[in-house]
């Protein structure tokens, strides 16, 4: 609040066995500060609904996931059914006074789908504007969107919902994130999302570069036009340099995540990383195996950081706006 912040997501209403970390939530409703700030609070169904009307929070943010599988894994629900719960907590939220978000999640690309077409979020842009949200986010999950990708997405949400404020959420995975949030803002972003010292960010068994802190909140991908990072050659000497000069093992930035090469990516015999994969509509999906081969993962992240993002950047014609 001390820095300016005017909306903070403070909590999710969620399954308090299911996601443990968040079973104070009402607790952390009663403490906040009212008056200055609009609290939000995360929402995936009817219950947790009821839970936020209750502590009093000013606005809910409502899930809706892109991609029917992840939709399933995460929410238990369909893509379809997720719009249909949108619709109908969107509507006891705004008669019960609160403000209303619909977050489209897993827009830019999906763990198990792999690629979201742009049609297939411009579908769920037009339905789940039909019950006028107060804003509409679109959000690449997962870390594997480009600047490319920002644009196609903003473009379908100007058409299908034209005049809504459009927030953004972005992970910097693949250090491209700085670029798709600037990408944004100059498209006319009404908000970015941002973490406060990795509060909020995604769970993970490992550290990476979640959600951005609010001075950059980015995103990142080897996706859209730009070629796979796993189909380059990269140098295998650079990680072992910079251990020996600074004294300590450079970890990767991007440790076992995925990437969705195109069609016209070189054979997975030819690719130089272990990796496995399966066929996708469009091309192979390509995962690290080994996410203790430290090696592995440092070689890339060198590569990844000296060679393929500025080639990213310099294609977006935003170069010498990344620091």
């Amino acid at each position: 609040m001390a820095a300016g912040l005017r909306r903070i997501e403070a909590t999710s209403f969620v399954h308090p066995k299911r996601v443990p970390q968040m079973a104070d939530a009402e607790a952390v409703s009663a403490a906040l500060p009212r008056g200055e700030v609009s609290w939000i609070g995360l929402v995936l169904n009817e219950r947790g609904l009821d839970r936020a009307i209750a502590a009093g929070l000013d606005e809910v943010n409502i899930v809706v996931v892109a991609s029917d599988t992840f939709s399933r894994r995460n929410q238990g629900t369909s893509t379809d059914e997720g719009v249909d719960l949108w619709n109908r907590l969107a509507k006891r939220a705004s008669d019960a006074g609160l403000k209303t978000t619909v977050t489209i999640a897993a827009a830019f690309g999906c763990p198990f789908e792999g690629e979201v077409p742009v049609e297939r979020v411009a579908d769920l842009l037009r339905r789940c504007s039909d019950v006028q949200p107060d804003e509409i986010a679109l959000a690449d999950t997962i870390g594997v969107g480009v600047p490319a990708q920002v644009v196609a997405l903003a473009d379908a949400a100007r058409r299908e919902a034209p005049g809504m404020p459009l927030r953004w959420h972005f992970h910097n995975t693949r250090n491209t994130g700085y670029a798709n949030a600037l990408t944004a803002l100059q498209l006319g972003a009404s908000a970015l999302d941002a973490s406060l010292g990795g509060i909020g960010d995604a769970r993970s068994p490992r550290p990476r570069r979640a959600t951005s802190p609010p001075r950059t909140s980015g995103t990142s991908s080897t996706a859209a036009d730009a070629t796979p990072a796993s189909t380059r050659p990269y140098s295998s000497t650079a990680p072992a340099g910079s251990a020996r000069c600074s004294g300590r093992r450079c970890r990767a930035s991007c440790p076992a995540r995925a990437c969705f090469p195109r069609p016209n990516s070189r054979p997975p015999d030819q690719i130089p990383v272990r990796e496995s994969g399966k066929t996708m509509a469009r091309g192979l999906y390509i995962a690290f195996t080994h996410p203790r081969d430290e090696s592995v993962e440092d070689e890339f992240n060198e590569w990844y950081t000296t060679h393929h993002l500025p080639e990213i950047l310099a294609t977006e014609g935003v170069t010498s706006a990344v620091r």
